[in-house]
């Protein structure tokens, strides 16, 4: 994927080194982890969230989730909270499913303030969600959906080199990496908890099998055909994910 590239650009191998098995403050900084925010990032994906709250009106405020690596031993639910400049430090409410939300702040801003963790950077990520209310755990509104990528694509533009920037939109052809496609499919990809045997998008009497790898479903972002209450039902894979074929299909029953 694409986007998925982009990340990868400007980050380099080296890792950050602390004593074995202390605690590491995990600070925001897009060069070495895009996954986790510099709080002017943060605020570009605030931003975007108002911008285009039309996609998801019933979602009330942007939630952010810590979650574990793959492979990390024994995770536990970190504390978070907004460091900078001259002591400034602002604690964040983490809920029992590593949810919290960030506020805007004057004075985060004036700190040159990162988001910090209180474990090892190398076992959790930070990733935006979008997510309405309502909805079963295997179910995504597209809507949704748009939103969050609205949130990431700001988040990523913000944490990573202008010319990087530039060069993604003369190697997209497009500044709105969320509708771009490649050979008629979608460049974003978004993550379910469990390995996929299907992903069925459903508008009215319509749908259509999504692609799906792993963990992993393209869904047509760009595609204005689909309303934004269109509805992604996955069904889990308890074995091995198998890969769909994006396509038209009638519906089936779950």
């Amino acid at each position: 994927m694409a986007c998925a590239v982009l990340l990868g650009v400007g980050a380099p191998a080296a890792a950050q080194t602390s004593k074995p098995d202390s605690p590491e403050e995990i600070k925001v900084n897009a060069m070495r982890d895009p996954e986790v925010r510099k709080y002017e990032a943060i605020v570009a994906g605030l931003d975007a969230f108002d911008d285009y709250h039309r996609m998801a009106p019933a979602v009330p405020v942007l939630q952010f989730r810590i979650e574990p690596r793959s492979g990390a031993d024994n995770p536990v639910l970190p504390a978070a909270r907004l460091g900078g400049d001259d002591g400034f430090n602002l604690a964040l409410a983490v809920d029992p499913n590593g949810m919290f939300t960030v506020p805007r702040s004057q004075a985060a801003l004036d700190a040159h303030s990162e988001l910090v963790l209180n474990q090892k950077r190398r076992h959790y990520r930070v990733t935006p969600v979008v997510r309405s209310p309502g909805l079963a755990d295997h179910v995504r509104r597209l809507g949704d959906l748009r939103l969050e990528c609205r949130v990431q694509v700001a988040i990523i533009k913000e944490e990573i080199p202008l010319w990087v920037v530039l060069a993604a939109n003369t190697l997209l052809r497009t500044r709105d990496w969320c509708g771009f496609t490649f050979e008629g499919k979608s460049g974003f990809t978004f993550q379910y908890t469990h390995a996929l045997r299907a992903a069925v998008l459903v508008d009215g009497k319509r749908s259509a099998l999504l692609e799906t790898e792993g963990k992993g479903f393209r869904v047509p972002l760009g595609d204005t055909s689909w309303s934004d209450d269109a509805l992604v039902e996955l069904e889990r894979e308890p074995a091995e994910a198998l890969t769909g074929t994006a396509g038209e299909t009638p519906r089936t029953a779950p």
